[in-house]
């Protein structure tokens, strides 16, 4: 897998995010992967999931799979 260019990436959080901050940001802008990175470091690394890796991931902790955080 060829790592995307991220400088033009537009990033957002979910809208539950309202916990002081400690959250990732994630961009849509790459059919077939998904970007991740750390909201409080936005110049920081991303890392790159395939797509269907990170909606089985969001799947699994919305069904409570991982506890409570």
């Amino acid at each position: 897998m060829t790592r995307p260019d991220l400088s033009r990436a537009t990033w957002f959080k979910s809208s539950h995010s309202d916990n002081g901050g400690t959250c990732v940001e994630v961009s849509s802008d790459f059919p077939g992967v998904v970007p991740v990175r750390d909201s409080k470091d936005p110049e920081g690394p991303a890392l790159v999931f395939p797509a269907d890796a990170w909606q089985a991931f969001v799947a699994s902790a919305a069904a409570g799979e991982f506890g409570s955080i």
